[in-house]
């Protein structure tokens, strides 16, 4: 069985920083590109980054302007998303996905990265920032 399970996720401060990880089982994880989501309550879900883990590509969205940072350690399959300087904006439940790789390098759909099909899903870490 596949699995994603994120951990890492509590409350901060305002300014503060937190660690995500997201460790993966049950697919070979080279293969696969790992997505980073969070939903905040009444919104919609929304992308945040991604890392093809075959050749390193990285894509942010727009609005991480350099705040938050993401990466892997391929021996552990373990994916991560630093987040830095954190906003009570921020306060969501994040989400890792996992899909094939070449699925975000061909940009399978044409929507971009965050708009392709994510085969499996963690079940989410809530992370809260006070003011």
């Amino acid at each position: 069985d596949v699995r994603l399970v994120e951990s890492g996720g509590g409350l901060a401060q305002a300014g503060g920083s937190l660690t995500l990880s997201c460790a993966v089982s049950g697919i070979t994880f080279y293969d696969y590109a790992v997505g980073w989501f969070r939903q905040a309550p009444g919104k919609e879900r929304e992308g945040i980054a991604c890392i093809v883990n075959e050749d390193g590509t990285i894509h942010y969205a727009d609005f991480v302007k350099g705040r938050f940072t993401i990466s892997t350690n391929n021996a552990q399959s373990t994916a991560y998303l630093h987040l830095n300087n954190l906003k009570p904006k921020d306060t969501a439940v994040y989400y890792c996905a996992a899909t094939w790789g070449k699925t975000v390098a061909e940009n399978r759909g044409g929507g971009g990265w965050s708009s392709v099909y994510w085969d499996y899903w963690g079940q989410g870490t809530q992370v809260t920032v006070g003011s």
